[in-house]
């Protein structure tokens, strides 16, 4: 079974910066895409970015597209995401998701991803 788990959240003022990371752990399919999601406060949970480990293709929600960037780590399974320029919007429970193959037809869709952390809380003050 793949866990998957992601840290990183917490306080942050309008205009700043933080870093999610994501290890999804148990892998066992040689092509598997991770993205990030987020659910804002008595919202519907969306996609924010998707990536394909094979070659790092990417896939923003517009609007972050510009102030977001995901990254793959080193060890297989593991995910950043740098946010920056943070906006009260951007408070949310942020998820880390996987699922084997390419983002590519699942993202940006929420119900076709099979695995998922527990989310990490990002909270933005005005």
């Amino acid at each position: 079974r793949v866990q998957v788990l992601e840290s990183g959240g917490g306080l942050v003022q309008a205009g700043g910066s933080l870093r999610l990371s994501c290890t999804a752990s148990g892998l066992t399919s040689d092509a598997y895409a991770m993205a990030w999601f987020r659910q804002p406060p008595g919202k519907e949970r969306e996609a924010v970015v998707c990536i394909d480990d094979s070659r790092g293709r990417t896939y923003y929600r517009v609007s972050v597209k510009d102030r977001f960037t995901i990254s793959r780590g080193h060890a297989r399974g593991t995910i950043y995401l740098e946010m920056k320029n943070l906006k009260p919007e951007d408070t949310a429970l942020y998820f880390c998701a996987e699922v084997d193959g390419i983002c590519s037809p699942s993202w940006p869709n929420v119900d076709t991803w099979p695995y998922w952390g527990q989310g990490t809380q990002v909270t933005v003050s005005s």
